[in-house]
């Protein structure tokens, strides 16, 4: 073999190694809107990851690449790398219900502790489902939209039709206040609200707001009763795969964009209500002490039914003092 022909097999060689580590593009699904704190904490990831240099990522908002249920699905099967869950988790492992008790999270200070001194608990819990949890960002704290009568306390809502996720627990409160619970893919509401097929809907005001809600419902209660944590999930067997490199960055930014979520929706909660009822829509402050006075069985129940589960709630309650 002459000169020219081995400096030619080393050039190729370097390029086949170059290509071989060009950053890899990365898909991201979730299901908001434009405009939703979905969006802007997917974007805010997308061009933290970007500016490292060591991978790309493609965000799909909108539920374009599915429903919760299916994107899951599809991070198992490697055909997405991250997608948004929320309170769908708590169908994929039962110790994410508990963040289907109401009033349990007192603040986002009080999620920030959960996060920190508690993150082990969700991680393992998403591991032995084959899933990976990178980071703890936000759906944020639920408030109740319908078209019947404002909600001012439980009884309120008896019979109401109100959409609900595909949680048991979340089905599960709203019956034992009286709601009629309907689950549902965020995707499929507001033609169910338009149309008369549901009577409401709960979400955080990011999720109303940018979902155009305020366009199809008449009253807006700020019952705050569910704070809904959001994780940038991708499979245990994807994470497994990527280089060192390629984890870091992503680790990094999803960690990160944590806190950028947390900031965000504090900040759109204070700007949205009036922008809902610029709307036209009716905005009323529920009795939250009513509220918690009938979650009591609710609680009772998840401490007896799920392994762990009263540890969980003592917990998580007791990382509260302070905030």
């Amino acid at each position: 073999m002459n000169y020219r022909t081995l400096m030619l097999g080393v050039a190729a060689a370097a390029l086949l190694g170059s290509a071989a580590r060009a950053e890899p593009t990365l898909k991201l699904g979730h299901v908001g809107d434009p405009g939703s704190l979905y969006e802007a904490t997917a974007n805010h990831f997308a061009e933290c990851v970007a500016a490292t240099g060591k991978a790309k990522v493609e965000t799909y908002g909108s539920s374009q690449l599915g429903t919760d249920e299916e994107m899951l699905q599809k991070l198992k099967l490697g055909q997405i790398a991250f997608s948004i869950p929320s309170s769908v988790m708590s169908s994929v492992a039962p110790t994410f219900g508990v963040f289907e008790m109401p009033y349990l999270i007192k603040s986002r200070d009080h999620m920030r502790k959960v996060r920190d001194d508690m993150r082990s608990t969700f991680v393992d819990a998403a591991d032995a489902k084959g899933y990976q949890i990178l980071g703890f960002w936000e759906n944020g704290f639920r408030n109740v939209t319908n078209n019947v009568r404002p909600i001012n306390v439980p009884a309120d809502l008896e019979g109401i039709k109100l959409r609900t996720p595909k949680g048991e627990w979340r089905v599960k409160m709203f019956q034992s206040y009286g709601a009629n619970p309907t689950p549902m893919s965020f995707s499929e509401v507001f033609t169910a609200l338009k149309t008369g097929v549901i009577d409401g809907q709960e979400n955080p005001l990011a999720q109303i707001y940018s979902g155009k809600f305020q366009e199809v419902q008449k009253y807006l209660s700020m019952t705050g009763h569910v704070y809904s944590p959001a994780y940038l999930v991708t499979s245990a067997r994807q994470w497994k795969g990527w280089d060192d490199e390629v984890k870091t960055a992503v680790q990094d930014c999803a960690t990160k964009a944590s806190d950028f979520a947390y900031k965000t929706s504090a900040q759109m909660d204070d700007d949205l209500v009036g922008k809902i009822k610029e709307a036209g829509v009716t905005v009323n402050d529920a009795d939250k002490d009513a509220f918690i006075k009938a979650s009591k069985p609710i609680y009772e129940q998840f401490g007896k039914e799920v392994d762990g589960g009263q540890k969980l709630i003592d917990d998580i309650q007791a990382l509260s003092s302070g905030t």
